[in-house]
């Protein structure tokens, strides 16, 4: 693989990192982001990013469960391959919306417990249910203005 996208890899990277991923998890993703084909063997991985089998496989799983990789085989051989799943981006989002769904119930759960006469205690747990709220409902329609999108994408095509 050339310096420059070695160097996207990296980038992609600390990019995760700065997030609150780990480094290998974006250095994984941006080598299968820019594969060709699209797709890399496990070892393909691990010579690529001049890693361990371990941290590949690490970085491999949690991806999977991430919903961001798919790991398939070739008929007759026994390695593992990977690449992006397709729609990984929105299945992402759609994943955080079941975050958002957690901190709603957490802060309607801390309401349950304080007093309703105390609306000092209750102003940053209602204040956390209403923002997580409106975004729970904004991300919903966003990812039906993205469906119209696509949609209108492949008639122009």
């Amino acid at each position: 693989m050339d310096a420059a996208k070695l160097e996207y890899i990296e980038e992609f990277g600390l990019f995760f990192e700065r997030v609150g991923g780990s480094r290998m998890l974006g250095r994984v993703l941006g080598a299968l982001m820019i594969s060709e084909p699209p797709e890399l063997s496990a070892q393909g991985l691990a010579e690529v990013l001049g890693a361990s089998r371990g941290s590949i496989s690490t970085a491999t799983r949690t991806l999977e469960r991430m919903g961001m990789v798919q790991r398939f085989t070739r008929p007759g051989e026994r390695r593992d391959y990977f690449r992006v799943r397709p729609q990984a981006w929105e299945e992402s989002i759609r994943q955080r919306t079941h975050e958002i769904s957690a901190f709603i119930a957490l802060a309607e759960k801390g309401l349950s417990l304080l007093d309703p006469e105390t609306p000092d205690a209750r102003e940053s747990l209602e204040e956390m249910r209403d923002f997580y709220a409106f975004w729970e409902k904004q991300i919903g329609h966003f990812l039906e203005l993205w469906e119209q999108e696509k949609r209108e994408r492949a008639m122009d095509e």
